[in-house]
């Protein structure tokens, strides 16, 4: 099958795009791959487990019952927990606590708030579905990091 050039002009990469290729960008990966074999290589997937598991822990023990962990136990990015809270909207959770950055997932342009689909594609309830929380750690994220989110979180939601 032949490929329709993106740009047209020179005779570059065999005729598909016109033009030198760009350095800087070819540079920028190159140490961004750099650093991030040197942080595989030296554990951060099972440190940042062990932070998100904390996290998990920390509000399911302060929240009995009320946390539902949205998604598998055990097959699942180390970085990344995604909880429900019974009870309470995603979004109204989060404007509630401004000292941490997180998502719901998505909400259309207009400010009317939708369940995620994938979340949905994966069988959860409409309403459990509004509710989710996607926390997300990175590389500088710390067990005090841990502690600030799960105690914000814990003091925004009501007691029953």
């Amino acid at each position: 099958m032949r490929l329709e050039p993106v740009v047209y002009g020179g005779g570059q990469e065999r005729g598909p795009r016109a033009g030198t290729q760009s350095v800087a960008p070819a540079v920028g990966l190159r140490a961004a791959a750099r650093v991030t074999a040197g942080e595989l290589a030296g554990g951060a997937p099972a440190r940042l487990t062990v932070l998100r598991d904390g996290l998990h822990h920390r509000l399911a023990g302060a929240l009995p019952g009320r946390v539902r962990l949205n998604g598998p136990e055990r097959a699942r990015l180390p970085n990344t927990l995604n909880i429900s809270v019974e009870g309470r909207l995603g979004h109204e959770l989060l404007a509630t606590v401004p000292e941490i950055a997180a998502s719901t997932g998505s909400a259309c342009r207009s400010g009317t708030h939708t369940p995620s689909p994938v979340l949905t594609a994966m069988g959860l309830a409409p309403g459990r579905a509004l509710g989710a929380l996607r926390l997300s750690l990175g590389r500088r994220s710390t067990a005090e990091d841990i502690e600030t989110a799960a105690r914000a979180l814990v003091r925004a939601v009501p007691r029953h």
